[in-house]
């Protein structure tokens, strides 16, 4: 199934995401840019990137960074060694197939949020 490869290589980087922003507007601009994807499904997302890796990884961080702005998380918090950071990645990955696998019309941002609540122990 594409969308659990490509979803799983593409987000390999997606806890090293943190929305701490130096400013306001640049958390604003970041917020805004998120929005244009936040409805894509599963499924959606492949087709709309014609299954490219790199534009999935993108997304999938987008909708990271509103997860993690809406939490109020900074991933320093719970990973402070790369080994840890290595572990809740992994972790997060595996829940974002499961997910996707289990059901290709979720929510995307649905299904990275609840994996990063599931992931972080919220």
């Amino acid at each position: 199934m594409k969308i659990l490869q490509l979803l799983g290589a593409g987000a390999t980087a997606i806890l090293m995401t943190t929305a701490a922003a130096s400013a306001d507007e640049e958390l604003d601009m970041m917020l805004k840019d998120a929005l244009p994807v936040m409805l894509h499904s599963c499924e959606t997302v492949v087709e709309e990137t014609d299954g490219d890796e790199a534009a999935i990884h993108e997304i999938v961080r987008k909708m990271a960074i509103v997860s993690f702005v809406n939490r109020e998380i900074d991933i320093k918090d719970h990973a402070s060694t790369e080994e840890e950071f290595t572990a809740l990645r992994a972790e997060f990955v595996e829940i974002l197939r499961a997910e996707c696998k289990a059901d290709q019309d979720a929510l995307l941002a649905g299904v990275v949020d609840h994996a990063i609540k599931t992931v972080l122990k919220l």
